[in-house]
């Protein structure tokens, strides 16, 4: 685990090294890779189910007429 958490930190920060010089594919690219180790934790296996959470909230919220 410590090694993935590892992974993940090196991606993170090869990401905003990359932005930082204005690299836009290999930032991108350090982004994704990042946000996949993070989905292979267990903490990250969760995400799925926040993200699909967070956005039935938005819709519900979206939807309801103002009235309650």
């Amino acid at each position: 685990m410590t090694v993935l958490i590892a992974l993940i930190t090196f991606s993170a920060l090869g990401a905003v090294i990359c932005t930082k010089a204005r690299a836009a594919g290999p930032a991108v690219f350090f982004g994704v890779v990042a946000v996949a180790l993070f989905a292979a934790t267990p903490l990250g296996a969760e995400l799925p189910g926040a993200v699909n959470a967070m956005f039935e909230a938005f819709d519900e919220a979206a939807s309801q007429d103002g009235a309650q």
